[in-house]
């Protein structure tokens, strides 16, 4: 009885992760074939074959059908610069994990640029979801700078873990709105991987002389 038990809760959490892919890929089909604002969360649901309410459940907001794997961007985010190496600047980090590859640009198949092509050009038509990504980078930056405090002990008046975290994070917004740009434009995998690799190096080799001595850990 006990091994049923235990792997009850395994299950349970793989059928809630299929229902999450299920809703998340329904609804980026309907976006990119129709534009975001001319979808309803009710048309996303009958697709899917699920309740609005079930939507909402793992949804919480319409954008965030779109953006919801970035929660786990965050997360991996601010662990590179937790755990990095003891003497490792934060930039070195933050530089570390803003050059890999991930997501769909990290996909060599059609199919992947395809998607990419076709995410890209949703959210560059839709104001709702350009104003969301920006909520979501404020939020980045803000969980950045609290971590850059806490380990260089910065009380509520030293400005330099905010100065610190906008820059990183700049770095990243301009990233995406370059490869948001290009992918408007035409340029695919792998030109154009390489292109946004060499950009996030211009970008760090800038902030590198004013940033490489703060936030060192020790």
């Amino acid at each position: 009885m006990s091994t049923v038990d235990s792997r009850q809760p395994g299950l349970r959490e793989r059928k809630k992760e299929q229902t999450r892919q299920l809703i998340a890929e329904t609804a980026r089909r309907l976006f990119s074939e129709r534009g975001f604002e001319r979808v309803t969360v009710a048309e996303v649901a009958r697709a899917a074959q699920v309740s609005e309410q079930t939507v909402f459940n793992y949804f919480p907001t319409k954008e965030d059908l779109v953006y919801w794997r970035l929660q786990s961007f965050e997360d991996e985010l601010l662990r590179t610069i937790r755990e990095r190496d003891p003497g490792e600047p934060a930039l070195a980090a933050f530089g570390r994990f803003i050059l890999a590859e991930r997501g769909l640009l990290a996909k060599h198949d059609p199919q992947a640029r395809e998607e990419l092509a076709a995410l890209t050009r949703m959210i560059a038509r839709s104001p709702a979801l350009l104003a969301r990504e920006q909520q979501i980078f404020a939020s980045y930056t803000a969980s950045l700078a609290a971590l850059l405090a806490e380990e260089t002990g910065a009380d509520a008046a030293d400005v330099r873990p905010w100065v610190a975290a906008n820059a990183m994070m700049g770095v990243h917004s301009s990233i995406v709105h370059h490869a948001r740009r290009r992918v408007v434009e035409g340029a695919r995998h792998p030109k154009l991987a390489a292109e946004v690799r060499a950009r996030a190096e211009e970008a760090l080799a800038l902030l590198d002389a004013g940033l490489e001595d703060f936030a060192i850990k020790g």
